[in-house]
């Protein structure tokens, strides 16, 4: 084993230097705590799908219809559910899934680079709306109601979405591994 460099699969994704999700706050206020880990787990979704653009609507895991792009379409309906429909009580249609049709955001998930492209700029949309709504809210012990679980706080609501995310960069980890051999944190 001289001169032979050993990998684990825990290393970074990319280099060090070149990873803001290492930027998160370890200590300090809740709310930035909260916001740095979820902020990370959105950079996780995104560094685990660049580079292979022409590959994320590949279902690598069968027979799993998950694919990077589905998980892309599936996060974006997320974030919309949570803090636009539930939160700030917007009557908007989720973008990708429906009643009738409840996984058409991984099942819907078709090749193309203007499939691709609209995933993106779908999700940064959502994303760009749920940071101003948590930057802009008073405190974390704003309430709404939610059919679903009845009364949810914005800190629930964001521990949700950072274990929502934690859920799917796992799939994402196995999904991007098959694709090309990529691993890492």
């Amino acid at each position: 084993m001289t001169g032979m460099t050993i990998r684990r699969r825990a290393e970074l994704f990319v280099a060090e230097e070149h990873d803001r999700r290492l930027d998160a706050r370890t200590t300090g206020d809740e709310r930035g705590i909260l916001v740095d880990f979820l902020a990370a787990q959105r950079a996780t979704l995104e560094l685990k799908c660049a580079g292979v653009e022409g590959e994320l609507a590949r279902r690598s895991v069968e027979p799993s219809t998950l694919s990077l792009l589905g998980l892309v379409r599936h996060l974006t309906d997320v974030e919309r559910r949570w803090f636009r429909r539930v939160l700030a009580g917007q009557d908007v249609p989720l973008l990708f899934s429906t009643e009738a049709e409840p996984d058409r955001d991984f099942d819907g998930a078709v090749a193309g680079p203007a499939a691709v492209a609209e995933a993106w700029e779908a999700w940064r949309a959502e994303v760009a709306f749920a940071e101003r709504f948590v930057t802009e809210a008073p405190h974390l012990d704003i309430t709404a109601d939610d059919g679903w679980r009845g009364a949810v706080s914005l800190r629930w609501v964001l521990i949700h979405m950072i274990e929502e995310y934690a859920r799917h960069n796992g799939h994402a980890d196995l999904l991007r591994e098959r694709i090309d051999g990529a691993i890492g944190v």
